[in-house]
């Protein structure tokens, strides 16, 4: 056993210094373990490169969402709603969604969606839709909502579309939302 300064022994130690000497390893020297434990500690605490900062800072504005281009000639598989939708203030995010409704008035599917960012005059949409995706004999809405500073300000009330064919719905107003 070893003896310590405050007069207790330790037989954890003692047993594995005599398990050691047993098997033929010799105790290294307090120098030799303090050394190798420096060692460790310098290999682990190496600074990693720092990254190099760049001429031009990263953005910090928010995505610009456009307003829709010309989407080109439709495909035969595909149908479009398109229309305006008025009373959109300038900067407003708005978000329109095709949707089968359930008869509790919850979203079950989306069928199509576009976001656009409002301009002040009527904003002209156009929403693609794949055609054999149209569920038969089920509610299917329209639905629009925007939002300025992630807060909601408007939605529009749900258009309900009833064939899978191209529509032309004119002007749809933008209500305060609740």
């Amino acid at each position: 056993m070893v003896a310590h300064p405050t007069g207790k022994t330790s037989p954890g130690l003692c047993g594995i210094q005599t398990a050691l000497l047993s098997l033929g390893f010799e105790m290294p020297s307090k120098s030799l373990v303090l050394l190798a434990l420096f060692s460790l500690l310098a290999a682990c605490s190496s600074d990693a490169p720092k990254p190099v900062a760049s001429a031009t800072p990263p953005p910090t504005a928010a995505p610009v969402i456009k307003a829709p281009v010309e989407l080109g000639p439709l495909p035969a598989y595909q149908r479009q709603l398109s229309g305006n939708l008025l009373g959109v203030p300038a900067g407003a995010e708005v978000e329109m969604a095709l949707l089968v409704i359930d008869s509790r008035a919850r979203p079950q599917k989306l069928l199509a969606s576009a976001k656009q960012r409002g301009t002040g005059q009527p904003l002209p949409f156009q929403l693609r839709f794949a055609a054999e995706a149209f569920p038969a004999g089920s509610r299917v809405e329209l639905r629009a909502r925007a939002s300025q500073s992630g807060q909601l300000i408007l939605h529009l009330p749900a258009v309900q579309i009833n064939q899978p064919t191209t529509q032309l719905l004119g002007n749809l107003e933008m209500i305060k939302a609740p």
